[in-house]
């Protein structure tokens, strides 16, 4: 009878989760086009949908005899003027000097002669035609020939390159990643131009057919990781891909996780820096973030202007990070456990301050900070999510009037406005806005194991959230490198950053092939 039963839901669960292909399984089916004009034009129009944006232009190419032939593309996606320009002349004339070409076939003389495109690609499915033109290519097709001809002729509209918006330096380039994946690629091999910078492009989606490109530079770059980035991105089966977040949840190591093993950015500068130092980029048409592999909790915390400052002032900011992620992560918790067990630890003049405030506050420090952080909490998602114009204004004001008005109607005392304020500006100095939402997610977990257990508490949720990132891989690097395990080498550039004469050697975690960055060139003073 169990046996039965087991038998019956896995048929249920197998029944329940194989993907269904009969939707458009007439569009994706691969079959060989036939060799009438007429037929062709009816069973794209068909495939299509008989779109509005669909144009299909007839001509005659001035062949020997002439030829129907018919040009298709999407209205809006392609720019089809130097193509029509191309086709409609006639070579016989005599400001056109071409050879004689009464024997060549009408194919071969739009390929050969007549065609001004950079890229022509033939084809004889219907999978690719179809691919080939809801990219913004143009296919010329010639009555008597069972293929087509498609011609490069992409051109539409994008947002250009701009500064990025989610990370800006005071120093540094003001060029950002758009959504062409062409510009992109582009504004990458405007950094690095080595013949060894290397591009690998395959579309994603079953119904989107995205463009995906993984760029690497041969020789720096561990070839198990580039071969791990191609087993993961193969093995996506979705229905479309929209955006690089879902490349990101899809290939990712660990999906129980509140921190980012994945990092993301809209600078090419970024990108470059992260080439070469063997790191894989990751690039999706249709969005301005990069994805960037292998990557450890370090690369988090590191911002592209570290690299531009001086050694010394770099470093500082480093450490200035770090001391705010544990004020940001352990604040609320620290103050919850100290004003509720551990009373002992404040100083006298501080404790009968704190006492006097709360004294007509009838929620505990737990329940007080939770108003708090979660009204803050909701202030800046409604900051972010409302026109810029007074987004910021709202979230401000709205801080400023609510907490003020909490502290008069005696729901909170002004110690945790001020524990709850310094929280959330910590929060911001974390340069990832990935690593920023994580550190929010935990330090609610704190609060709650403070106000259970007190510093006790606090203790058993570091040492937990250590092992957890002690357990962490990004393609099989270690999320904590090269803290765990410890490289003495790569610490150079980790908290501290010792000037770039100084940084001789790639990190070793990343690859082991060709490590050596530079030549030992110190500043040498001038004789005197």
């Amino acid at each position: 009878m169990k046996n039965s039963i087991f038998t019956f839901m896995q048929k249920l669960l197998k029944q329940k989760y194989q993907p269904d292909t009969t939707v458009n399984s007439e569009v994706n089916r691969i079959h060989t086009m036939p060799d009438q004009l007429e037929e062709i034009l009816l069973m794209i129009g068909e495939g299509l949908g008989h779109s509005t944006d669909l144009v299909i232009r007839r001509m005659m190419i001035p062949s020997a005899p002439p030829c129907k032939a018919a040009i298709v593309y999407m209205d809006g996606l392609a720019n089809v003027k130097e193509i029509l320009d191309s086709l409609l002349i006639d070579y016989r004339s005599e400001d056109i000097h071409l050879p004689l070409l009464d024997n060549i076939a009408p194919l071969s003389l739009i390929k050969e002669y007549l065609l001004k495109s950079g890229e022509i690609t033939g084809t004889s499915d219907f999978e690719t035609l179809y691919h080939m033109i809801l990219s913004g290519d143009t296919v010329i097709l010639v009555d008597g020939y069972n293929e087509g001809i498609c011609a490069n002729s992409r051109d539409w509209k994008d947002r250009g390159v701009t500064e990025p918006s989610s990370q800006t330096v005071v120093r540094g380039p003001r060029e950002g990643f758009s959504e062409s994946l062409r510009t992109n690629t582009a504004l990458v091999r405007r950094k690095i131009k080595d013949p060894h910078l290397w591009m690998e492009t395959r579309q994603i989606g079953r119904v989107t057919q995205t463009d995906v490109a993984t760029m690497y530079i041969k020789g720096l770059v561990d070839d198990t990781i580039v071969e791990e980035v191609r087993t993961r991105l193969a093995r996506i089966d979705i229905d479309g891909i929209l955006e690089s977040g879902y490349i990101e949840e899809l290939v990712q190591d660990e999906a129980y996780t509140p921190f980012p093993t994945i990092f993301n950015t809209e600078r090419p500068d970024v990108v470059a820096a992260a080439l070469l130092e063997g790191r894989i980029a990751i690039l999706v048409d249709g969005t301005p973030f990069v994805l960037i592999v292998p990557a450890v909790f370090t690369h988090f915390m590191q911002a592209a202007e570290d690299s531009y400052q001086r050694a010394d002032i770099s470093s500082l900011i480093r450490i200035l990070r770090y001391v705010s992620l544990m004020m940001a992560l352990l604040a609320p918790a620290a103050y919850i456990a100290v004003t509720t067990f551990h009373q002992e630890m404040i100083p006298t003049t501080l404790l009968i301050n704190i006492a006097a405030h709360r004294e007509g506050i009838p929620f505990p420090a737990f329940i007080e900070a939770l108003l708090m952080e979660v009204t803050f909490e909701i202030l800046r998602e409604a900051g972010i999510r409302m026109p810029r114009t007074i987004g910021q204004a709202v979230s401000i004001v709205g801080a400023l009037v609510i907490g003020q008005a909490a502290v008069e109607a005696g729901l909170v005392g002004p110690a945790m406005v001020i524990i709850v304020a310094i929280t959330a500006i910590s929060t911001f100095i974390i340069p990832s806005f990935n690593m920023g939402i994580s550190i929010r997610m935990i330090r609610f977990i704190l609060m709650i194991l403070a106000a259970s257990l007190g510093l006790y508490g606090i203790l058993i949720g570091i040492i937990a959230l250590v092992l957890h990132l002690c357990s962490l891989r990004s393609f099989g690097v270690p999320y904590l490198a090269p803290f765990a395990p410890y490289h003495v080498e790569d610490q150079k550039d980790n908290v501290i950053r010792l000037p770039h004469w100084a940084l001789l050697k790639r990190p070793s975690f990343i690859s082991s092939n060709n490590r050596q960055k530079q030549t030992y060139n110190p500043p040498q003073k001038p004789e005197t």
